[in-house]
């Protein structure tokens, strides 16, 4: 369920918020699984979620072993035999580099503000900064993330205010900042909005 916190802050600002869902089930944990999270974020760009589970599955039997010195030997056309693209299996070995060489220092991480995570995650080639936002949220468990570039969120603030066009980033910042310091959890609310929608409508 949503944290007692959460609700109150919600009920307070943005009760129409609250009434997206019809269950105030939520589920978010962070997985920690920092090097991992991040390749299977490579591995499932631009991919439906049945066909990046699909290659995700095949990358797991065919590399059990998940670490950047696994990923870093492991020869592009290994990738490539499971349905990867070269970009996406050189991105798999940048993220590894930038484990290995320092550039991205997982240690660090639960010390450092969430832009400077972005900061370094985005010196990654492949790696964009929704990707890293996802990261912040689902990886780290931070609970004030909100990406204004993401098309199931900015639907989901079509739903709820009402809109008849897509909105626009800078009004996703703008609305989204009263949400603060929960966004991560108003996210949620609006992709699960959109899923129960979707379940109504006999696409589930």
């Amino acid at each position: 369920m949503l944290p007692r916190k959460v609700t109150r802050h919600f009920q307070h600002i943005d009760a129409k918020l609250l009434e997206q869902i019809e269950e105030k089930e939520i589920a978010f944990s962070p997985s920690k699984r920092y090097f991992t999270d991040l390749c299977e974020s490579i591995v499932s760009q631009q991919l439906s979620e049945k066909a990046a589970a699909s290659i995700w599955k095949k990358f797991t039997k065919h590399i059990p072993s998940i670490d950047p010195a696994s990923i870093a030997s492991t020869d592009v056309s290994v990738f490539r035999s499971i349905g990867m693209s070269w970009s996406k299996a050189s991105y798999l070995h940048n993220v590894a580099e930038a484990f290995r060489n320092g550039l991205v220092t997982p240690e660090h991480f639960e010390d450092m503000a969430d832009e400077e995570i972005i900061t370094q995650l985005v010196q990654i080639k492949g790696v964009g900064r929704w990707t890293a936002e996802m990261f912040l949220m689902f990886s780290l468990g931070r609970e004030d993330v909100f990406s204004a570039d993401d098309l199931g969120l900015r639907k989901g603030l079509q739903k709820l205010v009402g809109m008849k066009t897509l909105p626009k980033k800078q009004t996703m910042q703008r609305v989204s900042k009263k949400w603060s310091p929960y966004r991560t959890y108003a996210a949620l609310i609006l992709w699960k909005s959109l899923e129960q929608k979707d379940m109504k409508n006999g696409k589930g």
